[in-house]
């Protein structure tokens, strides 16, 4: 099949043509120009611009050693400029004679991009049809969950080369690079990447003069690597993180990554020792002075004082520690959110995560305790003082979508989406300022009545908030953050009143008076307001908390819920699922928007729906399926939320179904300790 660039849309092989938006499947588009340009282009005719989907390749002879081999007879040259018999993988140059270890490496050029290769068919086939056997959650660093996941990929045919790149995917998306195809025959192994040639290596970008790196992203990168060691030693990968020019940065967000994997050259695990004696190579040629702290912390480690992972995180995390400049000051247990606290652990930790893409939660960095104390209660973790570091957005994208679903005839969902978007770039990384709006209505009254409600209030929510929130310069002057909650009220009551004064003109009545349900979502940088009416939902998916329903639905049972009933009695009633809140219906004396605040203080999704994607508890039994997958930046968010509503429709698809996805990404902000 083609997969649609555009609409994600599964066409069948030979369309030229997207069956559903008419996106050209025989051609790239240019970003530069919007020329099309053929599969088998690297470069636009128009404007030079490079077009072409190309995969860093790696070649592996499976065939005893040769000396003196002929040029003419390298593996990668066997299908006349192509890696396979198909001429799908275009080589963009000649490969270099093999290695020592008898690879080869290069460039090829993707000359049908949007089909699903080999690879990516027989794991989807296989993640659809057994998600018990394959799925890459239930692998962790443990050998025989390890060994388990290895024998499933064996099933498959896969090559050995390719499974840990499978394996770890969910673990170190961020960190690995993507996979994209691997196959083997008698003469050879082949394995195609991502490619990451162009990203910076770490040692180009730390002994870069003109950015001046704070001490803790330096203690970023060295907690990276020590997680990376972990989740590799049951692959026996460990070597990659001991070939210096194989580690490089995503300087979008300074994450740490790695260009490929290396197997360890020792059949077994390495000692925690190599990597102690790579960061001494790494100080040395950084040719930067740093405190003595991190000294000690490489001997220590090249000496096996620290000889485990755990020991030398918490040796980090002192350090971070130490290097907290004055005016940082601990904050009472009572001012700290319990949601900010951050155990140190090797799902959670203050440094760094297995997400590479940046620390996914607010730091909580702790002093270590003198070995020499032995006072039980100075061991409290709890009396401990405590640090968060304020955390700033790097990365926000968002997709809306509306179907009519299966069974309605018209469609009375409505959204709307108003984005104000400021990007910084420095030498430490991209910072972003946003200040959105986002708009969910689920419509009611019939033809001409519920999508005329859901439509009025979108558009008087958003003139709204045009007018009163983001209409000043951005970043400009004011600096006012998000609208109070007497603000939101407001604006959700004009949009009562609009829908109202439409049904006392017409004289609707009964059932015939329109009206429809409400969820508006800010944001404003790492800050969120959210108001509500009705049983349109907002759920929140992190990876330390899973999928959480932030909003509680205004129907009859809720309330009976709320004053004591049992939840099974409550929903036992025949009117148990009808709505207590509207906007239309009546005036602004019965309506009473619920208005919340919180912040982005971790990598998160968060999702508007209606009632047609939230009903049966859909998104609570399919979300580690459908809302999971999203948090990751390789995941195209169009192509998910494409999914949810196919989701929806296969189980809910008596009602309309509308969903606004939003995908946001934090870190700590560093700029106070430079």
């Amino acid at each position: 099949m083609l997969i649609c660039p555009q609409c994600q849309f599964e066409n069948p092989t030979d369309n030229k043509f997207c069956q559903q938006c008419g996106t050209s499947l025989t051609h790239n588009t240019c970003v530069e120009c919007s020329a099309l340009v053929p599969f088998d282009q690297m470069n636009c005719a128009e404007c030079g611009a490079e077009v072409g989907v190309v995969w860093w390749a790696i070649i592996t002879s499976n065939s005893r050693p040769v000396e003196n081999l002929s040029a003419t007879v390298y593996p990668a040259k066997g299908f006349n400029g192509y890696l396979d018999l198909q001429q799908r993988y275009q080589l963009l140059q000649p490969f270099p004679p093999p290695d020592d270890g008898g690879e080869q490496q290069g460039l090829v050029l993707d000359c049908n991009p949007f089909q699903l290769s080999v690879l990516e068919a027989l794991v989807l086939k296989n993640l659809d049809d057994a998600p018990h056997d394959l799925d890459p959650d239930c692998f962790s660093a443990v050998t025989s969950e390890t060994s388990h996941w290895a024998d499933s990929m064996e099933a498959l045919s896969l090559p050995a080369i390719a499974q840990p790149y499978i394996a770890l995917n969910s673990q170190l998306y961020h960190a690995l690079p993507a996979i994209h195809n691997a196959w083997q025959s008698e003469q050879q192994t082949v394995l195609l990447l991502e490619d990451r040639s162009c990203y910076s290596t770490l040692m180009d970008v730390w002994q870069d003069d003109e950015a001046v790196l704070p001490m803790l992203q330096v203690l970023q990168w060295l907690y990276e690597m020590v997680e990376l060691w972990d989740a590799m030693e049951p692959w026996r990968c460990q070597q990659s993180l001991l070939v210096l020019d194989n580690l490089r940065v995503n300087v979008e967000d300074q994450a740490l990554c790695l260009q490929r994997l290396y197997f360890n050259a020792i059949d077994g695990a390495l000692p925690l020792q190599e990597l102690g004696r790579m960061w001494r190579v790494m100080f040395a040629e950084s040719q930067k002075t740093y405190v003595e702290a991190f000294s000690q912390l490489l001997l220590d480690v090249e000496d096996q004082k620290l000889a485990t992972v755990e020991a030398v995180q918490a040796r980090i995390e002192a350090i971070a520690q130490a290097l907290q400049p004055p005016a940082i000051s601990p904050l009472p247990d009572a001012m700290l959110d319990p949601r900010l606290e951050v155990a140190r652990s090797a799902e959670s930790c203050s440094l760094g995560s297995a997400d590479m893409s940046a620390v996914t939660a607010p730091t909580r960095l702790e002093l270590p305790i003198d070995e020499d104390e032995e006072d039980d209660t100075q061991l409290d973790s709890d009396e401990m003082p405590t640090i968060v570091l304020p955390m700033q957005l790097f990365n926000l994208e968002e997709v809306g979508r509306t179907d009519v679903g299966r069974q309605r005839e018209h469609n009375e969902d409505y959204f709307g989406i108003e984005t104000q978007v400021l990007k910084l770039e420095s030498p430490s990384g991209k910072t972003l300022h946003a200040r959105n709006l986002y708009i969910l209505c689920d419509g009611m009254g019939g033809h001409a009545g519920g999508e005329v409600a859901s439509a009025l209030a979108v558009d008087t929510i958003r003139k709204y908030f045009k007018e009163k929130w983001q209409q000043t310069p951005f970043p400009g002057i004011s600096n006012e953050g998000l609208p109070d909650a007497a603000t939101m009220t407001e604006a959700v009551l004009l949009a009562n009143k609009a829908i109202f004064d439409v049904n006392q003109q017409n004289a609707r009545s009964g059932s015939g008076r329109m009206g429809t349900t409400l969820i508006v979502v800010l944001i404003y940088d790492t800050d969120v307001a959210v108001a509500h009416v009705g049983d349109s939902r907002l759920y929140r998916y992190t990876r330390k908390r899973g999928l959480e329903q932030i909003t509680t639905d205004h129907e009859v049972g809720q309330r009976e819920i709320q004053r004591g009933i049992d939840p099974e009695a409550a929903y036992s009633r025949p009117d148990a699922y009808q709505l207590t809140q509207a906007l239309g219906p009546r005036d602004e004396h019965f309506v009473k928007p619920d208005v919340q605040f919180f912040e982005l203080n971790e990598d998160m999704v968060l999702l508007l729906c209606s009632d047609g994607l939230s009903d049966n508890d859909l998104l609570e039994k399919h979300w580690e399926s459908h809302v999971q997958p999203l948090l990751s930046s390789q995941t195209n968010l169009d192509k998910g939320v494409s999914e949810l509503i196919e989701l929806a429709n296969q189980y809910n698809g008596h009602d309309n179904v509308t969903a606004i996805a939003i995908r946001a990404k934090v870190r700590p902000s560093l700029e106070h300790l430079r």
